[in-house]
């Protein structure tokens, strides 16, 4: 067994109080699966997400940073969630130039009636985090 399969990625999840939390609680009341090592954090709304929030989490050596925020169009404060997309795309962009790479961050929308969907996006993102490894800078 190398070390690649014994990998649990440490992933953090930006949640939007309304929706993607909501579908994370949900997802825990329906006893849906998901891996352990996702770690949300309650966010008022996705659109409070900052940049340095995100840049933060890998800097702490995180291998994985998900934001989720309300259905394109149905976010509680309006444009909220479309102010995170921007935000995850502009950080993308950084992670790219620094050297970490666009593909450990990824931006999500659902619903609150949407468990399966939350946990269904944990699994995936910790299988992609798991493909690309660890974080190269933790513990630099």
């Amino acid at each position: 067994m190398n070390s690649q399969d014994q990998f649990e990625p440490q992933i953090i999840a930006f949640t939007c109080h309304y929706c993607a939390y909501a579908a994370a609680d949900l997802a825990g009341i329906m006893r849906l699966q998901y891996p352990a090592s996702i770690r949300i954090i309650k966010l008022p709304c996705s659109g409070t997400i900052d940049l340095l929030h995100i840049l933060k989490a890998f800097e702490e050596g995180s291998d994985g940073v998900f934001v989720a925020g309300c259905l394109e169009g149905g976010c509680h404060f309006i444009e909220g969630n479309l102010r995170a997309k921007k935000r995850v795309q502009r950080a993308k962009s950084i992670l790219d130039s620094v050297g970490l790479g666009r593909d450990r961050l990824e931006m999500f929308f659902m619903s609150s009636s949407e468990g399966p969907r939350f946990a269904e996006v944990a699994r995936e993102m910790t299988e992609r985090i798991r493909n690309l490894g660890p974080n190269p800078i933790k513990g630099a």
